[in-house]
């Protein structure tokens, strides 16, 4: 197991999320292929599934204009499920819905 405690961990994770709207990771196209593994994909609001290739051109579009300063998050919670696999719980706020989001990170390469 990690030799990171799990209050270590959240507060790692808590920094990124919402995943992709902390633009102080990166924005770049290579930025998001090392934020993101091979077979990576999500599942939006709708219930939608969205491939990488599909949400990092977006994301491109999206970089476009300024973020967004009206999300807030909270109730955060993390867990390991794995060897260096954490998955992260919390609610998002919009101007226009609450949503409950789960994200699953893995600690690869130091990173």
């Amino acid at each position: 197991m990690s030799t990171l405690n799990l209050e270590e961990i959240l507060s790692e994770l808590r920094a990124r999320e919402p995943i992709f709207y902390r633009r102080q990771f990166g924005t770049s196209r290579e930025d998001l292929l090392r934020m993101t593994a091979d077979d990576f994909w999500e599942i939006g609001a709708s219930g939608k599934i969205y491939e990488r290739e599909f949400v990092i051109a977006n994301l491109l579009e999206r970089y476009k204009s300024p973020e967004p300063d009206d999300w807030t998050c909270e109730e955060f919670s993390v867990r390991q499920i794995a060897e260096d696999l954490y998955q992260l719980n919390y609610v998002l706020r919009q101007p226009e819905r609450l949503t409950r989001r789960t994200t699953l990170w893995r600690q690869e390469g130091g990173g």
